[in-house]
């Protein structure tokens, strides 16, 4: 593990002024870059963590934001946010294109390797990069298997690796299916990891607030989908020095 520093940036997206998370390695020369997006709620602790586990790793790492600097813990408010923006791709892409502007701004950053994982809504944001034909250099998504516009997907220019829970009600096996059919039609080198009695959001530690029924935490999967995310990684956007 490096050095890491932090800063929080703000910038415009969704007509909401964001703020995201900055974690950057130790050293001075531009590194490969990783997106990263929350799930439902928002940017909370857990994505920074991410994001600093990650420049740890040497990535530069931009944990972006979904609701303008709120983390909407009540699943009313957060379905209330996010069931309209899972609805329009358009406002989707315009959230994640301006997280990545901001990430390729950077410095340190690498812009020809940069690669997006997201969990839930930030999951299918990153998805939505990639049909909208950015380069990027994979894209994986945990809890986020939706689907696109007809023949969206065939611009996906970069491996696809996607997590989801065996007894998630919230992307069952109809969705699991549907994803997959769309992966394998448009021809994307695509990966999709079954994690058997995973609820939703299995990744995400114990959380003392409401939740929606089917989310549940399973450490020993979260485990493993971290380790499968860095191997992800490793493939697609290895550190060199």
């Amino acid at each position: 593990m490096t050095t890491v520093t932090t800063r929080t940036i703000e910038y415009p997206a969704d007509g909401l002024t964001m703020t995201g998370h900055l974690a950057l390695p130790a050293g001075t020369g531009r590194r490969p870059a990783v997106l990263l997006g929350p799930e439902g709620p928002g940017l909370g602790d857990v994505e920074r963590s991410r994001a600093d586990a990650l420049a740890g790793l040497g990535y530069v790492a931009l944990a972006f934001d979904l609701h303008g600097g709120r983390y909407l813990a009540d699943p009313e408010d957060m379905l209330a946010r996010c069931l309209p923006l899972l609805a329009d791709p358009e406002r989707m892409r315009g959230i994640g294109h301006a997280a990545l502007d901001v990430l390729r701004a950077e410095p340190r950053t690498d812009p020809d390797r940069i690669a997006v994982v997201g969990y839930g809504t930030g999951g299918a944001i990153g998805l939505e990069l990639g049909r909208d034909g950015v380069d990027l250099r994979a894209i994986g998504t945990v809890n986020g298997l939706t689907t696109g516009r007809p023949g969206e997907a065939a611009r996906i220019r970069c491996p696809v690796w996607a997590g989801v829970g065996s007894e998630d009600p919230i992307m069952p096996r109809a969705q699991r299916d549907a994803f997959a059919a769309e992966m394998q039609a448009a021809g994307v080198d695509w990966r999709l990891v079954v994690y058997g009695g995973a609820l939703h959001a299995f990744h995400h530690p114990p959380v003392d607030q409401p939740t929606l029924p089917g989310v549940g935490p399973h450490p020993r999967h979260a485990r493993r989908a971290w380790r499968d995310v860095v191997d992800l990684l490793a493939e697609c956007v290895p550190v060199t020095e």
